[in-house]
């Protein structure tokens, strides 16, 4: 056993050292777009954070793993298990990141062999400055060890925050660690925690596959408050629809489905995510969910919206009575739209397909309804509702949305 430590950790140090003269002496190679295959469409999966916070263990992990799996998620796309902050132990007399001991007893790379097992990926979280959001050890310093230390132990997904990052350039220091994980020789799907502060969709592209576009989200639909609710975000994401597609998101931030809002809210919260092509990260205690947050969570027929081939980030049509219209082009000449009411009261909404000319200038993308006649499919009661060739007059809940397919 001890021959066997000495060598891994010889293999550290020798790989360690390579990749850092490389860097010093600028043969490293330079960011670039990325385009290593991962997050053709927007990954899907779960994060501690928003239901456990920093209270998370490896039993926690595990069982997150395990309902993934066995409850519909697994099949229904989703892939990721993500621990966010506080997995951290210290740094041992080289360097090198250890989880603690007393919340993960096993080890990281015992853990993500049983994640992998089931059929699933593991995702972890550091931060791009000395300290961690919640005080544990950034990888400021450390980006290299510490990538070679997540492909040894089989890590699959990096969410990398921007706390305690003083005097750091952020596109500097984000490409730091992107260099680092290639380098590490492992693919690692690379999320960019920086909340939209240094304008990351600008150059995003080059170092990662997904950008946080904002500060974080809480379980409230609309208002005001600490944090941003859904609609707050919804509404910062209208103009970056351009940055987005296959290998490179605009990160709205982890779903807050399950966590405490309506059923009508949490419903349309999905719904606007799915519009947006935006990730998938559910962030609510997977074993203990009622039926009605799984069958948000799993409607696979919207799921299909957000993975779309094509890529393309959803946008509002028209605006009547507080309740926004939004479209999102598909593959296949195909399209989503969606009627999400922003008020408590239930509107009533009529819209003449024939006389509304759709066109989606950035995707070149037209719906010519008044001479195509589309199918129109209910996405949230998986029923087919008529086609385009009859106006669509219908009723929306307060808080909720209308979500439909239409396919020629």
């Amino acid at each position: 056993m001890t021959s066997r430590i000495y060598i891994l950790k010889s293999f550290k140090t020798a790989a360690w050292s390579s990749s850092l003269l490389g860097v010093l002496l600028g043969s490293q190679p330079a960011a670039k777009a990325v385009d290593d295959g991962l997050a053709r469409t927007p990954p899907m999966g779960w994060n501690s954070w928003n239901k456990f916070g920093g209270n998370i263990n490896e039993a926690i992990i595990r069982q997150a793993a395990e309902a993934m799996a066995t409850n519909g998620m697994k099949e229904a796309g989703y892939a990721y298990i993500n621990i966010d902050d506080c997995w951290h132990g210290k740094r041992d007399e080289r360097g090198f990141i250890q989880a603690d001991p007393q919340r993960f007893p096993s080890g990281m790379k015992a853990l993500a062999d049983y994640v992998h097992v089931l059929g699933l990926k593991l995702g972890i979280y550091s931060d791009a400055g000395w300290r961690t959001c919640a005080g544990r050890p950034g990888s400021r310093g450390h980006e290299y060890q510490d990538a070679l230390t997540y492909a040894e132990w089989g890590i699959d997904y990096l969410k990398y925050d921007w706390c305690n990052a003083d005097n750091l350039k952020a596109e500097g220091a984000y490409a730091t660690m992107h260099a680092a994980l290639r380098a590490a020789g492992r693919p690692i799907l690379f999320s960019l925690c920086e909340w939209g502060s240094n304008k990351p969709w600008l150059w995003g592209k080059n170092v990662g596959h997904l950008w946080r576009t904002t500060g974080d989200i809480t379980p409230r639909f609309a208002g005001g408050g600490r944090g941003l609710s859904v609609l707050r975000i919804l509404d910062l994401q209208k103009d970056l629809r351009q940055y987005a597609g296959p290998g490179h998101w605009n990160d709205p931030d982890m779903l807050e489905v399950g966590n405490g809002m309506s059923v009508n809210e949490d419903r349309a919260h999905f719904s606007m995510w799915c519009m947006l092509a935006a990730p998938l990260i559910a962030g609510n205690d997977l074993p203990n969910m009622p039926k009605t947050t799984l069958d948000i969570l799993a409607n696979k027929e919207l799921i299909a919206i957000d993975q779309d081939a094509l890529g393309v980030q959803g946008f509002v049509y028209q605006t009547n009575q507080n309740v926004e219209v939004w479209f999102k082009p598909l593959s296949n000449d195909a399209w989503a739209m969606c009627l999400l009411n922003r008020t408590n009261a239930a509107q009533k909404v009529s819209f003449d397909w024939k006389s509304e000319p759709v066109d989606d200038t950035l995707a070149k993308r037209e719906a010519h309804f008044d001479t195509t006649t589309y199918a129109v499919r209910n996405l949230w009661s998986n029923e087919d509702a008529g086609s385009t060739a009859k106006p669509l007059d219908v009723e929306v809940p307060g808080h909720d949305v209308l979500a439909f397919r239409l396919s020629k």
